[in-house]
């Protein structure tokens, strides 16, 4: 199914996904979806049925290498790297983030308002 982006794209994204596009070409049920949480943090998430009965450790030693490629300043801005099965999604603490995104700057702007009192605007 391939690699979806939210949101802007820029080209630290854009390499991420052509790494995850060779896993996502070789699993055409799986699905990958990509974006921006700050300027300094990208998220990832594959969900993908071939990844049931394999461990968390398992699948990451299967995606990973593809990503080893890349160029260390694209790699310092990937922090986080989910690898869901369809039905561990509704399960995975990890996965509310990917569900309903935010981004840092709605994320601090909820912040500063709850310290504040007044609407959070980002």
């Amino acid at each position: 199914m391939g690699v979806t982006f939210r949101g802007p794209v820029d080209p630290v994204m854009e390499g991420i996904a052509g790494a995850i596009r060779t896993y996502t070409d070789a699993h055409p049920a799986a699905v990958a979806d990509i974006y921006r949480y700050s300027n300094v943090s990208v998220r990832v998430r594959v969900v993908d049925p071939d990844f049931c009965g394999k461990s968390r450790s398992e699948r990451h030693r299967i995606v990973w290498p593809l990503l080893y490629a890349l160029d260390g300043e694209i790699l310092a801005d990937l922090a986080i790297l989910l690898l869901l099965t369809p039905d561990e999604k509704a399960s995975s603490i990890g996965n509310i983030d990917f569900e309903n995104p935010i981004t840092f700057d709605e994320e601090y702007a909820a912040f500063q308002a709850s310290r504040s009192g007044r609407p959070a605007t980002p």
